[in-house]
């Protein structure tokens, strides 16, 4: 088969997701914006873009629906406050961005892009970089405009199940969103995230997320961490993670990845499957990997029980799945 002119692969969190679990409407709702998600960014591809401007359309889209731990569904901490991670990698330069513990700005993947491209640095958080996004002309918003009614009852459970005091409601919160009853608790973390390969040949990386419900002490788990939670070169692949953070942290799960690919030859599913089923399983850990490379090969693997996840290339029909059991 003739390798692909452009790939885009997109994940929107692994954890307990069963089909026992999710009614039928949750179900349509979740496949429906997956592919609304992986179309809007394959047509940017199609159309000549940049990976990086391919993921940060679909990050945008996947920030802005609350049925995702990202923007504005995202987690709350144990204080009541929305605290965002996200970064962004270009395969291509090996240049990277990435913001932890931002409070203000609408799109995280946007700042973490404006970090790399705008900015001498490759990391920076909570107050500067709210900072940052302001000067750097980004959307600005009240922090209550991440607030979503059933990421706030998922706290008080998480803090009345380990005897913490529940905070006040956040000062503007809103009403019930629609989507509240359609969303599905995926366990107490989930992240979002893209990788892209470009007509040019080149590969990128983006990931975002909220984090995990009721962190505390200004926890930062691997999203914004780069070669934990993201990387990209196009000497091998790109990589986007999602599930617990801190055993992704340990083994530098996104990196691994390319570097069974780039040092071993590995294909590009049997080095996820050698990170994910093996080594973070090994180690106690639980998530997901997506991946593509400047080959056009593209892969997921999990150890958990479902992750949303889709693909589409140039070619190739798009593929929705969920649960384990689909291709």
């Amino acid at each position: 088969m003739a390798q692909p002119k452009w790939a885009i692969v997109v994940h929107g969190g692994a954890g307990v997701i069963e089909r026992a679990d999710l009614t039928p409407e949750q179900e349509a709702a979740y496949r429906a914006a997956m592919t609304r998600v992986t179309q809007a960014g394959g047509e940017v591809l199609a159309g000549g873009g940049s990976a990086l401007d391919a993921i940060e359309t679909a990050i945008h889209l996947l920030e802005d629906d609350p049925l995702f731990n990202s923007g504005r569904g995202a987690v709350f901490t144990a204080e009541g406050r929305n605290e965002l991670d996200a970064s962004i990698m270009d395969g291509a330069t090996l240049k990277a961005g990435a913001v932890a513990g931002v409070t203000r700005t609408r799109h995280p993947i946007s700042l973490a892009r404006a970090v790399m491209e705008k900015s001498p640095h490759v990391m920076l958080m909570g107050a500067g970089a709210d900072t940052f996004s302001r000067e750097a002309g980004l959307e600005q918003v009240e922090p209550a405009y991440f607030y979503t009614e059933r990421r706030w009852r998922s706290l008080e459970r998480f803090l009345t199940d380990n005897n913490l005091p529940v905070p006040a409601r956040p000062e503007g919160a809103a009403a019930p969103d629609e989507a509240a009853g359609l969303a599905h608790d995926e366990g107490k973390y989930g992240t979002v995230g893209v990788v892209a390969l470009d007509q040019a040949g080149h590969v990128a990386a983006g990931t975002s997320t909220g984090g995990t419900t009721g962190k505390r002490w200004g926890r930062v788990g691997d999203s914004p961490i780069i070669g934990a939670g993201n990387y990209a070169s196009d000497a091998s692949c790109a990589v986007s993670a999602t599930g617990t953070g801190e055993y992704f942290i340990r083994l530098t799960v996104a990196r691994e990845v390319c570097a069974l690919v780039e040092h071993k030859g590995l294909s590009l599913q049997a080095a996820a499957d050698e990170v994910i089923q093996q080594k973070l399983t090994a180690l106690g850990g639980d998530g997901g990997v997506i991946a593509v490379a400047p080959d056009g090969q593209m892969a997921w693997s999990y150890n958990t029980s479902g992750m949303y996840r889709a693909r589409l290339a140039d070619g190739e029909p798009l593929s929705v799945g969920i649960y384990k059991d689909e291709p």
